[in-house]
Parts: C-alpha cells; structure tokens; sequence
C-alpha cells in the first residue's frame, strides 16, 4: 500500500482494494497455471492482538469464512507455528467441486504493532460426486486440478487507529484445454480477485464483530462497577450482593 499514495488512501477510506501481482496473470508453466493476487484492508478501531485472535481462530473458519468453508478443525497450535484443516467447495453452474486440505502457518511478529505470516497447503485432496452418497476423496496429484497448490503471505501492520492488512495469495492450478475451459474457468477464476476480496471483507466482519463485543463487555463491567459504588455506604450493597 505504501508504494502508492492513492492506493493507500483508498484503503485507508475503507475500501477492499485487490491486484495481479505481474504483467501476465495467470502466468503460464508447464501443465500449469501460476494465479497470483494481492488485496489489502484497513479495519479501524482494531488492534494487531485482534486481528490475530481471529486469524488463528481456525475452528472458527467454517463459520466465519462460509460457504467456501465447509469445515475447519485445529490439528496444532504454538506460538509461531499452527497446522490446521479446511474443506473448501468451489461451484459454478455446472460443477461443484470439494477439496479437503491441510496447512502450516508460520507467525512472526516484529514489534508491538507489525507482524506477518507465511501459509502453505501440505495436502490438497479433491473429493469426487460430493454430496452424493457414493463421495471419495481422491489420491493427491488426482482430479481436475483446480488447485494443485496454494500459498499466501499475510501482512499486520497498526496504524492511523486500526490494522490494515495485507494479503498475498498464490496458487499453481492445472493449465486448462480448450474443451474444458467453459467448465472450469469459472472455478479456476474464485482463486483470484472475487475470492481474495472476499476473504478480506469476511475478516474485517470478524474482527469488527470481535471489537464490539469486547466493547459491550467493558460497558457492561464498568456499569457494574458503578452500581456497586453508587450502592457503597448506603446499606443497598449488602442486599445487592445477597440477591446474587
């Protein structure tokens, strides 16, 4: 963001912004498709500890990141390494397609206020006629290669009153024939500009949502707090407290 001022001061008013990353996008390899993209968000009022609270809440995913998410579930949790599960769904009008995959997500923080993070998929597994009773999943390196690989390269950054974020991701898909492109297009295309926007706004909601909440608390102790004083001396304190 810090490369352009416009860019900085669109996302700095609020805005999702989101680029290719390059010239050619998605850029051609052998067999393959390299997507890379780039988005960036500021959430206000946010504190770095916030975005992270909910960044790492990886049994939370399936419902914060729905319906992309269709389960998510905790394998290991430290300090600076988490590996975690997702099954994703990607539609179209003619196919719906499940994978079940595995990550490592790397954590640095640098300083108080500016961290970044570094993710990988270990495991990507296709599931075949999902939603059917006859559903399986296949070998890995098996199916139509929607995604063989994904990557991403998270940045924290508190300032101006909030977090703005930084997210980079990358994913190698199969190079498409031209007889199939019709059909698989629409599903490669949800790894670049409409699902990494997505993927911001879903997080802002989360994080803004965790804010509130965490207001409302503070709100609610402090009336406490005031009751009790304002009831201190008056003899009211000793009832209040046995109406507990």
């Amino acid at each position: 963001m810090d490369e352009a001022p416009d860019r900085l001061g669109r996302v700095r008013a609020g805005e999702v912004v989101v680029s290719p990353v390059g010239t050619q996008n998605p850029k051609r390899v052998p067999s393959g498709l390299i997507h890379d993209w780039i988005g960036a968000a500021f959430i206000a009022d946010a504190t770095l500890t916030d975005v992270l609270k909910v960044v790492r809440d990886y049994a939370r995913y399936k419902e914060l990141y729905k319906p992309t998410v269709a389960d998510s579930t905790v394998i290991a949790a430290g300090q600076a390494k988490d590996l975690f599960s997702m099954r994703l769904l990607y539609k179209s009008v003619f196919l719906k397609t499940a994978l079940d995959t595995d990550y490592e997500s790397l954590y640095v923080q640098v300083g108080d206020r500016r961290g970044y993070s570094i993710s990988r998929a270990t495991r990507i597994q296709e599931i075949e006629e999902y939603g059917a009773p006859a559903q399986h999943a296949l070998q890995e390196g098996e199916g139509s290669g929607v995604i063989w690989r994904l990557f991403s390269i998270a940045r924290y950054l508190e300032r101006d009153g909030g977090v703005y974020i930084e997210l980079e991701a990358i994913g190698l898909s199969r190079d498409i024939p031209a007889s199939l492109r019709w059909i698989v297009e629409p599903i490669v295309h949800r790894v670049s500009r409409g699902s990494l926007s997505t993927s911001l706004q879903q997080t802002e909601s989360a994080v803004l949502l965790r804010v509130a909440l965490a207001k409302r608390k503070a709100a609610s102790g402090e009336l406490t707090a005031q009751t009790v004083r304002e009831h201190t001396g008056t003899g009211e304190l000793r009832a209040l407290h046995l109406s507990r």
